[in-house]
């Protein structure tokens, strides 16, 4: 899978975080959404209650993680937020700039 250069480096820096924080606070799994050209994008054991801007166009969330996820119409997870149960997806027809692993 090929990441353009912005991608790459917003999910080089959220895999410095997951090795930071360690094991016991990610939900184990992984995150697909689909990007700029229809390409899809993914990441394992993301973060938990962390929100994570997307550096790009994002839609189409699935959340294939143990834990709930919560995407949001905007960065910082602000604007509309959708809540996806772990093993669920959204439509494609859903855009999103931010999302939030395990919510509190």
């Amino acid at each position: 899978m090929r990441f353009t250069r912005p991608l790459a480096a917003a999910l080089g820096g959220l895999a410095l975080a997951v090795l930071t924080i360690g094991p016991a606070a990610a939900a184990d799994g992984s995150f697909v959404w689909v990007g700029p050209k229809g390409k899809a994008y993914a990441i394992q054991s993301p973060p938990e209650r962390k929100c994570l801007d997307m550096a790009q166009e994002a839609r189409g969330p699935q959340n294939s993680t143990k834990k709930a996820l919560v995407v949001y119409s905007k960065k910082k997870c602000k604007g509309t937020a959708l809540r996806i149960a772990s093993g669920h997806s959204a439509p494609g027809s859903v855009h999103f700039a931010s999302v939030v692993f395990n919510p509190r």
